[in-house]
């Protein structure tokens, strides 16, 4: 329930994304767009991506995410708009932002640029985070079916229609906001002689 997901973003965490193709590790920066990067937050903490597809890949431009699998899940969220934060960053190869379909109705879904997209700083397109870790991943995500997946249809049937329509597109297998301070490995003594 979108209500029930509100909580503060750390001021920078990471969020590891294992798809089909392999992990990519995200490093989002609150003081970039502090909406965003508690909606995406929350999003992750609460299992929304798991098994997400990619269903637009445009190659040199962007690779989108963020309709859910599960159709009732995605119809809760449909209409639950974000205020658009300002834009502090540059939408440069790497950064993650929300996609929009005019002022102020930011939901779920989100482009990884592909490209130095730079001409959609001025559209309001704020970056809220980049890909650290995995962009080569990113890049070979299947693009064979380019814009052809219907949003309304994947928003209506979930994975359902993606299975059976488009059964080639790389999926987020899960998502999780990775430990902020995870202790390095204990080393063993040495008892070779």
């Amino acid at each position: 329930k979108p209500g029930t997901l509100k909580a503060r973003a750390p001021e920078v965490y990471k969020v590891k994304f294992t798809t089909t193709k392999g992990d990519v590790i995200i490093q989002v920066n609150r003081a970039w767009a502090p909406i965003g990067s508690d909606r995406f937050y929350n999003l992750v903490r609460g299992g929304f991506y798991k098994d997400a597809a990619f269903f637009r890949i445009v190659p040199r431009f962007v690779a989108q995410f963020g309709i859910p699998a599960r159709p009732d899940v995605g119809a809760v969220w449909d209409h639950a708009y974000l205020v658009d934060d300002r834009v502090t960053q540059s939408n440069k190869r790497g950064t993650l932002t929300f996609a929009t379909a005019g002022p102020n109705t930011r939901t779920t879904q989100i482009f990884i640029n592909y490209s130095d997209n730079t001409s959609l700083d001025g559209q309001g397109f704020a970056p809220f985070g980049t890909v650290i870790e995995g962009m080569d991943v990113v890049d070979k995500f299947f693009a064979g079916y380019g814009e052809a997946p219907d949003q309304g249809r994947i928003t209506a049937q979930g994975k359902a229609y993606l299975d059976k329509s488009f059964p080639n597109l790389d999926r987020i297998v899960n998502a999780v906001v990775m430990p902020a301070d995870a202790p390095a490995p204990a080393t063993e003594p040495d008892t070779k002689k």
